[in-house]
């Protein structure tokens, strides 16, 4: 180093191994270490892959809250936990944050078991207000003390849940701190009132100086006057600037402020920390991708990524043999949206993950962006279908979950024939658990006059599309995984499908395989292994879970001497229905050998999918000792090898 090189000798974010280590930090250092955070967040996604762009928008209010507050003791809660990244850096984790996603590695969300610094997991939207004030209550009743603050992005604040917890927060009026991080995109474009709001408060920045201004020449004019200056501040107030909406529902409002400038963020998280008695609103302007021109300049601002170079930007691509089902979905609809004008279509926030980006393009006054808003999806729907329409409600299994009080009540009871696109369904990798499409079979089939149908490769999804398209005799949904297709033939057009029937795919004797959904492939690669064996199962795609194909199964269950379901989806699916009929027909009373292949009763962790699936054992070498397990010709291991 030179003699006016002030710079330290080694690297800040080197001389941070906890939180704990900001205290001893100058101000000027906090700068330096938000600018190394940001390069090695870069770095670490570069090599993993996730999400990128929220947590790099984030860095400095990362720093400052862990510079401000007592972590542990006080609870960051990270709303989503996409852009957590940072926050794992800072609290214990850098040593292994380059195993993002990974098998055995880190979460991409926060996970209470992983760290005493996440102390609420996330994966879906707009809990941390909920999850905060719980904390914040439970301090107050002698729990866990410390503060609680809530990070939650302008996205997140379109969900109801959130305004339920800023009404309860506001009406306990427990102190806790919620920072809203506004900026202006969630995972998509945000839609909606409150984003529309939340710009408007930006752009009178000066009126919050002359607020702000105001309140002190008040305190200096003799009474009459200050009496006049309060009213006339109060009518301001009363425009749609300032925080009214925040202030109205108990919570002081400060903001909007600069959330990438340190030195705005620390003097005022020290000054409300230290002062603070109620629920305080902290508004923060930010910029997804910040400070990597790459993020910046695309069109998500880098929110999900794959491996990429540094340097350019460019994103690795693997070989691409079929494709996705998502897109499958998108031409299917699009072209039965084109031979029908009564079609519509519903997504919560994920035009793009759903693939109705294309159909908006297409049908702008027919595609509908509610929001993070699964609950509304639902019943909005069911009001365009009540009203005569044909709406497709295309969500992630995961997230098609918070809407589930609204498709029983809303649309299942009143018999309303809203088509229901799954994605994600079965297992879904690096997301992990909270992502999971474990459950959707099981709380859809339960439900009186719905009808539930699986795609086995990408030309079965083509045949939904058009059978639910035709379908007004009430709910029908069909669901389809995240990823490629198999790489079958496609056929020109979808043809609707008879409900409640299958179809044979392989003859055979002995035993039966009855496939719902896309482990089919796993179940014919399991059947060459057999045949070798001198085994040669039949094999059947079921299609259907509700209604199911009562002749079928009997037929399969009467004539073999064992019956095997397999299904990506949770117990009390698809093989329970199964396993309710053949008991109601009495089957078992003539010993039939039953057994159903479902995803294991726990929470399965994040990994590449084929991994996931072989510790749920799901994949063909699986089915194949299933198959010899049953037969009783030789033992598991034996057949896994």
């Amino acid at each position: 180093m030179t003699a006016t090189d002030h710079r330290p000798a080694t690297p800040t974010l080197d001389r941070v191994t906890l939180p704990s280590d900001l205290k001893s930090l100058t101000d000027r250092e906090l700068h330096l270490l938000a600018d190394e955070l940001r390069a090695e967040t870069i770095s670490a996604v570069s090599v993993t892959g996730g999400h990128l762009g929220a947590g790099l928008g984030v860095v400095e209010l990362t720093v400052a809250l862990h510079a401000v507050f007592d972590t542990p003791r006080d609870k960051i809660i990270w709303d989503v936990g996409h852009q957590c990244y940072p926050h794992k850096i800072l609290t214990g984790r850098r040593d292994r944050i380059r195993t993002l996603r990974m098998g055995g590695g880190l979460s991409g969300f926060t996970k209470r078991a992983e760290s005493p610094f996440d102390p609420f997991g996330a994966g879906h939207s707009s809990t941390s207000i909920s999850a905060g004030l719980g904390f914040a209550v439970a301090r107050d009743l002698g729990g866990d003390p410390g503060d609680a603050i809530a990070v939650i992005g302008d996205g997140a604040m379109s969900a109801g849940m959130a305004y339920e917890a800023l009404n309860n927060a506001g009406h306990l009026g427990t102190r806790m701190f919620v920072i809203l991080n506004d900026n202006e995109m969630s995972i998509a474009p945000p839609v909606g009132a409150m984003s529309s709001y939340l710009t408007r408060l930006y752009a009178g920045g000066p009126f919050q100086e002359l607020k702000a201004a105001a309140k002190g020449v008040a305190s200096l004019l003799p009474p009459p006057l200050a009496e006049g200056a309060k009213r006339a501040k109060e009518m301001l107030k009363g425009m749609a600037v300032g925080g009214t909406l925040f202030e109205e529902l108990g919570f002081s409002y400060i903001g909007p402020v600069d959330g990438h400038d340190l030195d705005q963020l620390l003097p005022l998280l020290r000054t409300v920390k230290a002062r603070a008695t109620g629920p305080v609103l902290i508004h923060v302007v930010t910029k997804k991708g910040k400070g990597y021109a790459p993020a910046e300049a695309a069109a998500d601002r880098g929110h999900a990524t794959a491996k990429f170079d540094v340097l350019t930007g460019q994103q690795a691509k693997a070989a691409s043999n079929a494709p996705s089902y998502t897109s499958v979905f998108s031409k299917a609809l699009i072209a039965a949206a084109e031979r029908d004008d009564k079609i519509t279509a519903i997504t919560a926030a994920m035009p793009d993950g759903t693939g109705l980006k294309q159909f908006a393009e297409r049908f702008p006054r027919r595609c509908f962006d509610v929001g993070i808003a699964e609950q509304h999806a639902v019943t909005f729907a069911a009001g365009l279908a009540a009203g005569g329409l044909r709406p497709f409600c295309a969500l992630y299994s995961t997230f098609l979950q918070r809407g589930y009080d609204q498709i029983v009540h809303d649309v299942a009871v009143q018999g309303l024939p809203v088509r229901f696109a799954i994605d994600r369904a079965g297992l879904v990798g690096q997301d992990g658990p909270t992502h999971a499409g474990a459950y959707d079979i099981a709380f859809l089939a339960n439900l009186p006059g719905m009808v539930v149908m699986a795609a086995a490769d990408e030309a079965e999804l083509t045949h939904m599309v058009a059978t639910a398209a035709a379908h007004d005799a009430g709910p029908i949904a069909f669901r389809f995984p995240r990823g490629e297709g198999t790489g079958v033939d496609m056929p020109e057009r979808g043809e609707i499908l008879e409900i409640g029937k299958g179809r044979m795919i392989a003859e055979g004797s002995r035993v039966a395989i009855l496939s719902f959904g896309t482990r089919l492939s796993e179940v014919m690669k399991a059947r060459e292994s057999l045949m070798v064996r001198g085994i040669t199962p039949t094999v059947a795609d079921a299609r259907f879970a509700k209604p199911l194909d009562r002749d079928l199964i009997l037929r399969l269950a009467t004539t073999h001497e064992a019956l095997i379901t397999v299904e990506e989806g949770a117990v009390g699916g698809f093989g329970s229905h199964v396993a309710q009929l053949l008991a109601d027909e009495g089957v078992f009373d003539h010993g039939l050998k039953f057994r159903s292949m479902v995803l294991p009763d726990s929470f399965v962790d994040h990994d590449a999918p084929f991994a996931m699936y072989d510790t749920s054992a799901l994949n063909a070498a699986h089915i194949e000792a299933k198959v010899l397990e049953t037969l009783g010709v030789a033992s598991l291991t034996t057949a896994i090898r």
